[in-house]
């Protein structure tokens, strides 16, 4: 049974622009640890691949978000909710403490789909309830 649907279009402009005001915090404020490694090591060989990994990281959260019916209210947080990638480079999310507790308590799961072109990240969250 499907919990709930969420998608988000992410205008990288506004991504570059953040981070040309605030650095590294900007990107500290959405990103995982983990995230925010990929982040440095994308962004030091080629930094306008650096700004589209934070811009598709970025609207997964927010499709994700919005998915689970909470906005970013908590449990749910930016850092909380992880981007990661499956050997098959399927995106899939990772999620931490409170929210992870949230999450699993209402038997859920997520799948994501990101892409992204020159201007525009976007992503796509469906999240069902699993038969107990």
């Amino acid at each position: 049974m499907i919990f709930g649907v969420g998608t988000d279009i992410c205008d990288v402009r506004r991504i570059r622009a953040s981070l040309a005001r605030h650095g590294d915090r900007f990107a500290l404020k959405i990103l995982s640890e983990a995230e925010f490694a990929t982040w440095k090591a994308r962004s030091a060989r080629w930094p306008e691949r650096g700004v589209r990994y934070l811009a598709t990281r970025f609207s997964a959260k927010e499709a994700f978000s919005k998915a689970i019916g909470l906005g970013m209210v908590m449990p749910m947080t930016w850092r909380r909710c992880e981007v990661a990638n499956l050997p098959s480079g399927q995106p899939t999310l990772l999620l931490h403490g409170a929210l992870k507790d949230w999450f699993d308590a209402r038997h859920l799961s997520a799948h994501l789909s990101v892409s992204d072109e020159t201007d525009y990240a976007t992503s796509y969250c469906v999240v069902e309830v699993l038969s107990k």
